[in-house]
């Protein structure tokens, strides 16, 4: 793996150096864009509008639509807005992992402690995992500043998920929420048990990504000559008055329910 920050954690006044590894990779093919006609790759060229023309890299600059005109920005404007440059994660406050609601969390890095760092990093991955608590601070990532949330993960290393900004998180109030109105409480009774019939451990090796896979089988069968018949996906059905108790009831003894428990 390449590391994609180099730099170190700030805790209170201790300074852990240490590289940031990125935690995931995608399982997608890597699939080219080709014409139909003869499949030669397809190559995108900055085409100006009004003229038709292809324009060079060096002639393409950046502007924000403001009032009916573009206002152009150039690389000083970018040095002005951007963070101080920093090579410091430093841990602001210590909060319950819970008390950070999912809908923040954005990339998960590997955090490798560097020479002369063994010791603070492994007090550090300590004491989080005792205290049930992570490390939320800021740094700067590729230029942009970037919130940071530390957590041990499977009590062997040090994980950091980057946290999005409150701001970047869109208002819900204009869905079509369903009324505050308290369900039938034989039905929440049942609701309940079904969930709790359900209920075991997380295990993240039960879901695979398998597209991918049966995309490559598909791949190699096409490659030997075979014709290939697509799945006909179920149609959406249409939304009507339903009997909660009549489904609850159903799902409760179903096959997968009574195995789960």
């Amino acid at each position: 793996m390449k590391a994609i920050w180099n730099g170190a954690i700030g805790f209170g006044l201790v300074n852990i150096p240490v590289k940031i590894y990125s935690a995931t990779e995608t399982s997608k093919l890597d699939l080219d864009m080709l014409d139909k006609t003869d499949f030669s790759n397809i190559k995108f060229k900055r085409v100006n509008e009004s003229t038709g023309k292809e324009v060079k890299w060096e002639n393409i600059v950046k502007g924000y639509l403001m009032e009916d005109r573009y206002i152009i920005l150039d690389e000083e404007d970018y040095e002005a807005a951007s963070p101080e440059k920093s090579k410091i994660l430093s841990i602001d406050q210590f909060v319950k992992e819970v008390e950070v609601d999912s809908v923040y969390f954005e990339n998960p890095y590997f955090l490798e402690p560097q020479k002369n760092g063994e010791n603070a990093y492994r007090l550090l991955l300590k004491a989080l995992s005792e205290t049930k608590m992570v490390g939320v601070g800021t740094f700067v990532l590729r230029e942009s500043q970037a919130i940071g949330m530390i957590r041990p993960y499977n009590n062997e290393v040090l994980i950091l998920n980057r946290l999005r900004f409150e701001q970047e998180i869109r208002d819900y109030k204009d869905l079509k929420i369903p009324e505050k109105k308290a369900p039938k409480p034989a039905e929440l009774k049942m609701a309940v048990s079904l969930i709790e019939q359900l209920s075991q451990e997380f295990d993240p090796s039960m879901y695979k990504d398998t597209y991918s896979e049966e995309l490559m089988k598909i791949i190699k069968q096409k490659a030997r000559g075979k014709n290939i018949k697509a799945k006909k996906a179920e149609p959406a059905k249409e939304g009507k008055v339903i009997d909660l108790m009549a489904q609850l009831k159903a799902s409760l003894q179903s096959p997968k329910s009574k195995n789960a428990s």
